[in-house]
């Protein structure tokens, strides 16, 4: 990756929200995406993923609704996991984790300029998914979290450090327990960005939240 699009990549995963319908049961994910771009989010996840998602035509007509709102603000859309779902609807990219399809198996499947990212909780899995050519790097969990309950141990700042230092300059985005206390610390510890989840959708100010954030 030439360093102009490293540059590139990493000013678009400063503020990534993550987010699906079951994270905000009790609000409209909609509303709640379109204040988020109002605020300045850089990229945003669609995660559509566990007992109260939404399957087949209903998530894809929300996947398309909330596209439209980023690409009304310029933000690249990124779908979780399901790269069928991404290249249907023209998405912008796709983000995959350790247990989800291999990263060369994506590639050959998707667009050239589709952005392509990859979970690691290690240096090891890290360097792996740089070489096989991700455009990114998603490290965690930082913290606890209680979003995803398929989280995997927190690795701290400590452990972001040591991919920081593994990885040079490919683009890191934190995930996992990130909130306005901690968003310094972690990105003084080596992240280009930051992803959150409930930061966002349980804020009853999400301007107010964003602008923490950014802190």
């Amino acid at each position: 990756m030439s360093r102009r699009k490293e540059q590139t990549m990493k000013e678009k995963l400063a503020l990534y929200f993550i987010m699906g319908s079951q994270n905000c049961p009790h609000k409209n994910p909609e509303e709640i995406l379109e204040q988020a771009l109002k605020a300045g989010i850089t990229m945003f996840q669609f995660r559509e993923k566990g007992e109260a998602a939404l399957i087949s035509q209903e998530k894809r007509q929300l996947a398309e609704r909330l596209q439209e709102r980023c690409r009304a603000y310029s933000v690249p859309f990124i779908v979780n996991d399901d790269v069928d779902l991404a290249i249907a609807i023209g998405a912008d990219g796709v983000h995959i984790g350790q247990d989800d399809e291999a990263m060369q198996q994506v590639k050959k499947r998707c667009p050239v300029h589709f952005i392509i990212g990859v979970s690691a909780t290690n240096a090891a899995e890290a360097n792996k998914a740089i070489k096989e050519g991700a455009d990114y790097v998603g490290v965690g969990p930082i913290a606890a979290t209680r979003t995803k309950m398929d989280a995997r141990c927190p690795i701290g700042l400590t452990g972001l450090q040591r991919i920081r230092k593994q990885l040079g300059n490919s683009p890191i985005v934190a995930i996992g327990g990130i909130n306005h206390k901690n968003a310094r610390a972690v990105r003084e510890a080596g992240a280009d960005g930051i992803s959150f989840i409930s930061v966002l959708t349980k804020a009853a100010d999400i301007q107010g939240a964003v602008n923490l954030l950014k802190l």
